[in-house]
């Protein structure tokens, strides 16, 4: 199977990358074309327009900044959808129009997957990130082997839509999670503690979290440099509101951090690194928050494994 990937980015240029290093026929495209350029020079394909893509393709994939970006490339390749065409959608967008395209595909006798990727661009780059899909059971199954090559851990969420629903939900919790460790790391500076000591209580604590255990490091080592913006922050949480809305859900965090990372964005740049939030507090005070021995960037040492389906309790 030919495969097609649009949108060499942070994360894309990562799984891209791993469908590359494990031998699938690749052919790729960006609006940076230097970005193409590498992975020709790895033995990629350069795949012309989007829809260049899908005539060539058996399948192909998109990882875009935003609904809006994925629309415009679905629509374009929308009249070279057919029958045994594959179109997998890795971004984080909304559940609306993850429907809405896949209706189109579908209906043109191709297949639509959802499945959008969860646990930070360095495990993107070793294929031990954890991918949610959302789609039937007969597709689900069809593009398991290569959801597996760019991903450990591979959920079947259900049927189209549900992927993006909690992929949104998830990135909801991990803002909420930074936002408290910055508010709780600035205190601890405060009151005098020592903040490497202070990262390892929160990490053996019941206070420990993925996020701790890699964006407080960022933090602490000063390079405040996750591979994400408070622009896709803001996308991400207002997503969830937005169902939370549609649902009547009387939200009272979401709408406070919405307002906090928009002040974030004023300060710093609407895509300013989000753990830069941490200085709106350490302007308040005054106070440094950084520590001696944390790394400048995230390294995944788990060695690469292959992935497998998650399948929730019986």
């Amino acid at each position: 199977m030919k495969v097609g990937f649009i949108g060499l980015g942070n994360v894309g240029h990562k799984l891209s990358g791993s469908l590359l290093r494990n031998g699938i026929d690749l052919v790729v495209h960006d609006l940076d074309p230097a970005q193409v350029e590498k992975f020709v020079a790895k033995g990629a394909t350069a795949g012309g327009s989007p829809a260049q893509m899908m005539q060539a393709c058996d399948a192909v994939i998109t990882c875009l900044p935003s609904p809006a970006a994925s629309a415009a490339v679905v629509e374009e390749m929308l009249p070279d959808v057919g029958p045994g065409k594959i179109w997998m959608e890795m971004s984080t967008t909304d559940e609306s129009e993850i429907r809405r395209l896949g209706a189109e595909v579908i209906a043109r006798g191709g297949t639509a997957v959802e499945c959008p990727v969860s646990g930070g661009c360095h495990r993107a780059d070793t294929g031990n990130i954890s991918i949610f899909a959302g789609c039937d059971r007969e597709s689900f199954e069809k593009m398991l082997p290569f959801l597996t090559i760019m991903g450990r851990r591979v959920l079947h969420t259900g049927p189209l839509g549900s992927a993006s629903v909690l992929k949104v939900m998830t990135n909801y919790l991990a803002t909420a999670n930074l936002l408290t460790l910055c508010e709780a790391m600035v205190t601890m500076k405060a009151a005098g503690l020592d903040m490497a000591t202070t990262y390892e209580a929160i990490k053996i604590s019941s206070g420990t979290s993925f996020v701790h255990e890699t964006e407080s490091q960022l933090i602490l080592s000063g390079s405040r440099d996750v591979n994400f913006t408070m622009d896709l922050v803001q996308k991400d949480i207002g997503l969830f509101q937005k169902i939370a809305d549609e649902h009547n859900v009387p939200l009272e965090i979401s709408p406070l951090m919405i307002e906090i990372m928009r002040d974030g964005q004023k300060r710093y740049g609407e895509r300013a690194q989000s753990d830069r939030i941490i200085e709106r507090l350490e302007e308040a005070t005054g106070l440094s928050v950084l520590a001696d021995g944390f790394p400048a960037e995230l390294i995944d040492d788990e060695p690469e494994e292959a992935g497998y389906e998650v399948r929730p309790p019986a």
